[in-house]
């Protein structure tokens, strides 16, 4: 089955999207590689904000890591032309907005790499990073990605 039939499947809509952003571009493609700017999580009007740990569980983050990561295929589809040209998901970064003594980061950004492999099979395998930090405007998470296209 191909992405684009996937995504499909799973009941989500990936439109492209406008690349520019204020002062920077919401991704850039260089050769094969696209890598995206951090993308947080907004998705259908909903918006997810707040210390993970204090004014959210783990579970409202991982929610949050998946409309992050559906909002970084609107990107990449945008400089790829169709997520069916998508090689391999090479690098995932993960922030969350981490509430002091919170140190759970890597089951937030499972959300990410739990709906990537799902989404892309094997091709969703992916280095990543999972860190707390500040994130601005009080986002729960920001994710950012290198993936591979033809």
């Amino acid at each position: 089955m191909k992405y684009e039939e996937k995504v499909q499947e799973l009941g989500y809509v990936i439109e492209p999207v406008k690349l520019e952003f204020g002062k920077f571009v919401q991704g850039a493609r260089s050769g094969n590689l696209i890598f995206t700017s951090g993308q947080v999580p907004i998705w259908n009007g909903k918006e997810i904000k707040g210390k993970v740990g204090k004014d959210l569980t783990v579970e409202e983050a991982y929610e949050a890591a998946k409309y992050c990561t559906l909002n970084n295929l609107k990107v990449i589809k945008t400089l790829a032309g169709s997520l069916d040209n998508v090689v391999r998901i090479v690098k995932v970064f993960g922030m969350v907005n981490a509430a002091p003594g919170f140190d759970n980061t890597p089951a937030v950004i499972n959300g990410c790499s739990d709906l990537l492999r799902e989404l892309f099979g094997d091709a969703g395998k992916h280095a990543r990073s999972a860190v707390g930090m500040v994130i601005p405007l009080n986002f729960a998470v920001e994710i950012e990605m290198i993936v591979e296209v033809e």
